[in-house]
């Protein structure tokens, strides 16, 4: 399972208001690419589709597709803000290796 934080659920929804119209909720997937080979996409959408995995954190749907819950699985998505900027971060236990920037893995 996919766990979400406070600050991240509470900064998704930050977003999502300003959106017109308002998505249904947002889209978590491992894409391909990156130097280390995969990479984290996030995206608003209006509806899920029909194999994806819906979690509910308070009114926040999040949709994970079936392919990207093999990578996910155990994963925690944050919002951070340092001196070099804000993001959202992915802590996930599966990772075997990054690249260095941080934007992609194995």
């Amino acid at each position: 399972m996919v766990q979400i934080t406070e600050k991240a659920v509470s900064k998704v929804r930050e977003i999502m208001s300003s959106q017109e119209p308002a998505p249904a909720g947002l889209r978590i997937s491992v894409v391909g690419g990156g130097c280390s080979g995969f990479s984290y996409s996030m995206a608003f959408e209006n509806q899920p589709n029909m194999l994806d995995k819906t979690y509910k954190f308070g009114d926040l749907q999040v949709f994970i597709d079936q392919a990207s819950l093999l990578y996910l699985d155990g994963a925690e998505v944050d919002f951070v803000e340092t001196l070099e900027g804000s993001g959202f971060k992915f802590n996930n236990p599966q990772v075997k290796s990054t690249c260095g920037c941080g934007s992609s893995f194995q």
